[in-house]
């Protein structure tokens, strides 16, 4: 469950900048070939904060499709899995979106 990891990095990062505030709401904005699932993220989520700044905080994801360009034959593809594949049979595509995973803002008070 690699979510934890990367759950534990975004507690990190949103604590240090809180600077010692503390935070109510945190958005992350997940692609869809991260293979990062949204309900794992959220229950890691909720262990990682635990006794932090962010104890208590909500998480939202906004997730994002995966787009690539075919190489084979132009075609624009929307994918919505990690598994790269044309209609057109091919697996020559140059990934153009889904791969992000940011955190987008955080709310203190």
């Amino acid at each position: 469950m690699h979510e934890l990891a990367i759950a534990e990095s975004i507690v990190d990062a949103v604590c240090d900048k809180a600077v010692g505030r503390r935070v109510h709401r945190v958005t992350l904005r997940v692609g869809a070939l991260t293979a990062v699932v949204p309900e794992a993220m959220r229950f890691c989520f909720d262990l990682a904060v635990e006794g932090t700044v962010a104890d208590g905080a909500a998480l939202e994801i906004v997730e994002l499709p995966g787009a690539a360009s075919c190489r084979s034959c132009g075609a624009t593809v929307m994918l919505e899995s990690p598994i790269l594949l044309c209609s057109c049979g091919s697996a020559d595509l140059a990934v153009t979106a889904g791969r992000e995973l940011q955190i987008v803002s955080m709310e203190v008070g």
